[in-house]
This record gives structure tokens, C-alpha cells and sequence, in this order.
């Protein structure tokens, strides 16, 4: 059987209900809006991996989370993505580079339903672009199965990792 594979960072509650919060400012938006329990960043999607391969993929997060410690990471604005996408197939929160992990964090707010997206005229497309200002420590890597169901996708951690203290 193969799992659906990716390593992410969890968010706190308090995070994610505030990331929700900015949802409702778009109501005209056709937009799938990500559930609330599956905003997440993620580090790296590994795609489809065996047993095997997901046993190794949480021994290796397990080893790396041990060298590394936790680290803040911040969130400062919310924008259409990828950028220079047109159109765009996402509205994302995003903030600077996370240095510990050589990465800029970004976290899918909703994926947009790019053939109504299209039927609306450019100038009356809802500008999205908002300074934001979150921040949180993390404490841990996880290792998440996504399982593709009707209506969206279903996380399941099957590994949390702890970042030395």
C-alpha cells in the first residue's frame, strides 16, 4: 500500500483559529477554504511512499528534529500564490525566510477554483494582499499522511518528532 507522504510543521490553535478568521474576509471569493485542523507548513511533500520508505522517512525527521533546536517562526502577510502566477491558484499566508531550515514558510489559506477565478474581471478580482503579523515557537517536526477524500484532503500524523531543547 502507498501513503501520501509529507513532513510539515503544526500549527498552535490560537494560530490556526486566527488564519481562519482571515478567511471569512472573502466571501466572494470562490475559494476552498482549508479545514481549520489542516493548516499546516509544509517543509517538504514526499509523494507517495511505501511502508518501508515511511518507516525511514520518520526515523530520518526523527534525526534531524534531535540536532535542531526549536526556532520561531513568523507569519507577515497574506497574498495570492505562487507568486507570478497568473492566475493564481492559491491565497497563502507566507513570512520571511525560516533560517534554521533554509526556507520561507508558507501555508495555504485556500486553493482557488481557477475557472470561476477566470470569470472574474481582473479589476474586480478581491485584493487579498494584508500585512499580517503571528509568530510561534515550534517544538517539534511532524510526519503527515494525506489521504484524498471527496471533500478534500484528510492529515493524519503518524510522527511527531521533538526538537532538542
Amino acid at each position: 500500500m502507498m501513503h501520501r507522504i509529507f513532513i510539515a510543521i503544526n500549527l498552535p490553535d490560537h494560530i490556526k483559529e486566527k488564519l481562519v478568521s482571515y478567511q471569512l474576509k472573502w466571501p466572494d471569493l470562490p475559494v476552498r477554504w482549508t479545514k481549520e485542523d489542516n493548516l499546516h507548513i509544509t517543509l517538504e511533500f514526499l509523494g507517495n511512499l511505501s511502508d518501508d520508505e515511511v518507516m525511514k522517512v520518520c526515523q530520518d525527521t526523527e534525526e534531524f528534529a534531535k540536532k535542531h533546536k526549536s526556532f520561531t517562526v513568523a507569519l507577515d502577510k497574506i497574498s495570492y500564490g505562487p507568486p507570478g502566477k497568473m492566475p493564481p491558484r492559491m491565497v497563502w499566508v507566507s513570512g520571511p525566510k525560516i533560517t534554521e531550515l533554509n526556507l520561507i514558510p508558507h501555508i495555504t489559506l485556500g486553493r482557488i477554483k481557477a475557472w470561476e477565478f477566470r470569470k472574474i474581471e481582473p479589476e474586480e478580482r478581491p485584493d487579498v494582499a494584508q500585512e499580517i503579523s503571528l509568530s510561534f515557537e515550534v517544538n517539534s517536526l511532524e510526519v503527515v499522511e494525506s489521504q484524498l477524500q471527496k471533500f478534500g484532503p484528510d492529515y493524519t500524523i503518524l510522527e511527531s518528532c521533538p526538537l532538542k531543547n
